[in-house]
């Protein structure tokens, strides 16, 4: 089956997308989905999203990560998202969707941007001197100095394998502090197996556990990631977190069709 894809990046995170509704893939047979983001054989992603009709929502995101399994919550892919359905006049300046997190919120910002309200963070759990919390997919935040200079897949790798989480695995995110409200984060992904450019729902990680760790007043953080700049803007609550959005650029890079098996 030929299908039409839509190549988007958000700081660099890149995602192929297709718009599901002309095609109905079924996402149990999607055995595809890793030869189209393999960056050799096929068109190079580090996620491939499916954008469903949902009643009651304006769609569905489904996403893969690029070894082909389905995953839990990608913050950038989301705002790419957004952005696609506003390129095929789905959806005006606002609009909510549900992912596999449940329902999200989004908008086109004046500037073009995309804003992307993410899940409440419940609780933040202390590893040692590190952070474990779940901002629709897992992750691990550690505080370090000279970020850019670290070996960090191969650092991640010994926390993504350990025991503890190598069965279900876990995104691992080194953060730096810049002042006090800017980090640099670097991030390694489950399911891609790599470090990425950006991760979204890591930035929103590091920036809570930074502002749990600080004990910070304001409520919003400026991020710096390999690939770009990000905000998260989010409320105290209790002992964790609520309207927790993730702001930040999302572009189209190119568009094309490949042929699928469905």
């Amino acid at each position: 089956m030929t299908v039409k894809f839509y190549k988007y990046q958000g700081t660099g995170n890149d995602f192929i997308i297709i718009d599901n509704r002309n095609y109905h893939i079924n996402k149990t047979q999607a055995t595809w989905v890793q030869r189209l983001c393999d960056r050799r054989f096929g068109i190079g992603a580090d996620g491939l999203i499916l954008l469903n009709d949902k009643p009651s929502y304006d769609f569905e995101m489904v996403y893969f990560n690029s070894d082909g399994g389905e995953s839990s919550m990608c913050g950038n892919g989301g705002r790419c998202l957004i952005k696609f359905a506003h390129h095929l006049n789905i959806i005006g300046n606002q609009c909510s969707f549900v992912a596999i997190d449940g329902p999200h919120e989004g908008a086109i910002l004046p500037d073009g941007g995309v804003s992307l309200k993410m899940k409440d963070v419940d609780s933040i759990e202390k590893h040692g001197d590190n952070f474990i919390l779940n901002t629709g997919s897992p992750h691990y935040v550690i505080f370090a100095d000279d970020v850019k200079s670290w070996p960090i897949v191969e650092q991640a790798k010994k926390i993504r394998y350990s025991e503890k989480f190598a069965k279900e695995g876990i995104n691992v995110n080194f953060a730096e502090q810049k002042s006090d409200g800017e980090i640099y984060v670097r991030t390694y992904e489950r399911g891609v197996e790599d470090e990425t450019l950006s991760c979204g729902t890591g930035v929103v990680a590091s920036s809570l556990a930074f502002a749990s760790k600080n004990n910070l007043a304001v409520n919003k953080v400026q991020i710096e990631t390999p690939g770009g700049k990000l905000e998260v803007k989010f409320e105290k609550a209790g002992n964790g977190f609520k309207n927790i959005y993730l702001v930040g650029p999302a572009e189209r890079v190119f568009e094309g069709e490949v042929e699928i098996e469905k």
